[in-house]
């Protein structure tokens, strides 16, 4: 009785809702039996005139209407350049990229999946030299035919590379076309028959493609490992991705165990 008589008081005391109208978490002196105003007060307990009055013009827009749908305001138009510490824009980041390709050689160096140019890892702002404003684009690229890091620093207003360095043993976070093609060796390895089963098993329909799965991944780290499998000790020189994969809008399918070595092209199984 005690809960009852609170709800009622609640109701009573939020002039203007109706039973039907009551927010979530109320409830109306109607759904408990009785009316909790006087005749044709709708349960407001405010006068008979006032809920007249309630009914016409801005009361009914303040009962019964929803508000209007909220807009979004357009982004703002990006320009070809941005200006000192702005983030670079798409045209800066195409033509940082391009620039960083041309020195002679970048031809016989090797992407992911063996083909001609080194593989892009991403391109960001470089730092500005002191008293210096012009903007610079640091890309990076890894060749897997060396196992080099390149870094190439471009200057964006003389279009020329000013610095290019190439480091071994250095190992930065995977880009999605490398778990990509992690993915794609997984499935056509023997060890990718459980990942093709268990698919199987929550969705009824053979695994054939990578457009099939969720997935994400970052570096295997062998130096966090406490037992390295022989086939995997070179990671570090090389470039070895471990991936978490599901069934699209579905249910996780665990591939933890298994360490894509991307520059040895084997996938080996941990754990």
């Amino acid at each position: 009785m005690a809960v009852t008589g609170t709800a009622v008081a609640v109701a009573i005391g939020m002039p203007g809702v109706s039973g039907a109208e009551a927010p979530p978490g109320t409830v109306s002196g109607s759904t408990l039996g009785g009316t909790a105003g006087p005749a044709g007060g709708g349960g407001t307990g405010g006068p008979a005139d006032g809920a007249g009055a309630a009914e016409s013009g801005a009361g009914a827009q303040a009962r019964g209407t929803a508000p209007p749908p909220a807009t979004v305001a357009p982004a703002a138009a990006e320009g070809e350049k941005g200006v000192g510490s702005d983030p670079l824009t798409d045209d800066e980041l195409a033509r940082a990229e391009t620039l960083a390709l041309t020195p002679s050689g970048a031809a016989a160096q090797q992407n992911v999946e063996g083909g001609r140019g080194p593989q892009h890892l991403g391109t960001g702002l470089a730092d500005p030299l002191p008293g210096d404003g012009t903007r610079r684009a640091e890309v990076r690229f890894y060749d897997y035919g060396r196992d080099e890091l390149i870094t190439r620093t471009v200057n964006l207003a003389t279009g020329k590379v000013e610095k290019s360095v190439a480091q071994r043993g250095v190992q930065p976070s995977a880009h999605p076309e490398e778990l990509r093609e992690a993915l794609e060796l997984i499935l056509a390895s023997p060890l990718g028959k459980g990942v093709k089963e268990d698919y199987k098993d929550a969705t009824g329909k053979e695994l054939t493609s990578t457009g099939q799965l969720w997935f994400n991944g970052d570096l295997y780290r062998p130096y966090r490992e406490a037992n390295v499998p022989a086939p995997l000790t070179r990671c570090g020189e090389h470039r070895c991705v471990r991936l978490v994969t599901k069934v699209l809008n579905g249910a996780w399918i665990d591939t933890r165990d298994l360490i894509v070595d991307l520059s040895a092209r084997t996938v080996t199984r941990v754990g």
